[in-house]
């Protein structure tokens, strides 16, 4: 018999010296939602308090980019989930010459830094004179968020034996009713897991937004607007508590659907 490997206690103090270096900013957001002081920054805060959610709810410019962020990451979060779906299918299913190029590309948006795909889309938002709206963020959010779909179906998709399609075909079945009634069911924990994680990006992405909303403003730009002309701190860290809320838990549901299996849930981003 082996004796079990027990961690050192230098690894462990390093593990949660790794933990307290990466969560700790947002303890301390957190901890300012609730302070008493309106513009400042004191440590230890000079006193707690529950107003600054009342404030926060009685803000009307809070409510219109909330609403839009929330538009923007469901209909993106629908175009990834149908996009990403087909693009998985099509990837996994056909073998033909630069099919490995073609899959690089498909990846490239999330690969590439926000500030040149954010470029790249105004770009071609400009020459093919499309007006900067909510459509231009769905359709900049949707470039990276399709990505993310893709990764969990393709990843789906290897795991599944070719033989169901086949057995689906000599049953009379077509490409669709394979498609719904076979494959669809296989699909379902990685579709749903890659749509939690495309609709928590989403939510909470700021370089790409920029360059694509014009005049519009979602949670994320909002908030940078009120951290450069404060009026009142502690109601962005109540609404930072909003948006950590609205990407947390879509990534802990996606990662309890997909921790069983192989699936890159969410990779590269």
């Amino acid at each position: 018999m082996h004796s079990e490997n027990k961690p050192s206690f230098g690894l462990k103090f390093a593990a949660i010296g790794g933990l307290l270096f990466l969560h700790l900013p947002i303890l301390l957001i957190f901890l300012y939602a609730f302070t008493t002081e309106e513009r400042s920054y004191q440590f230890p805060p000079p006193g707690l308090t529950l107003k600054w959610f009342a404030v926060t709810w009685n803000r009307p410019d809070i409510w219109p980019p909330l609403y839009l962020s929330l538009k923007v990451g469901a209909i993106a979060t629908i175009l990834a989930m149908i996009l990403g779906t087909l693009v998985a299918a099509s990837m996994s299913r056909a073998r033909f010459f630069g099919r490995e190029q073609i899959a690089l590309l498909i990846i490239l948006p999330i690969a590439l830094p926000g500030v040149i795909t954010g470029i790249a889309l105004r770009s071609a938002f400009s020459v093919m004179d499309i007006p900067f709206s909510t459509l231009t963020i769905i359709l900049g959010h949707a470039t990276f968020c399709i990505v993310i779909v893709y990764n969990n179906a393709v990843a789906r998709y290897r795991r599944l034996a070719g033989s169901l399609a086949e057995a689906s075909a000599d049953l009379g079945a077509n490409s669709f009713q394979t498609f719904r009634h076979v494959l669809l069911p296989n699909l379902g924990t990685a579709l749903l897991a890659g749509g939690m994680l495309a609709f928590a990006l989403s939510f909470d992405e700021v370089i790409v937004t920029t360059f694509t909303a014009g005049q519009q403003a979602t949670v994320p730009i909002w908030m940078l607007e009120e951290l450069v002309r404060p009026r009142q701190r502690p109601v962005t860290n109540v609404v930072a508590m909003v948006v950590f809320a609205a990407t947390f838990f879509p990534i802990l549901i996606a990662y309890y659907l997909t921790r069983g299996g192989s699936e890159t849930a969410g990779g590269g981003k």
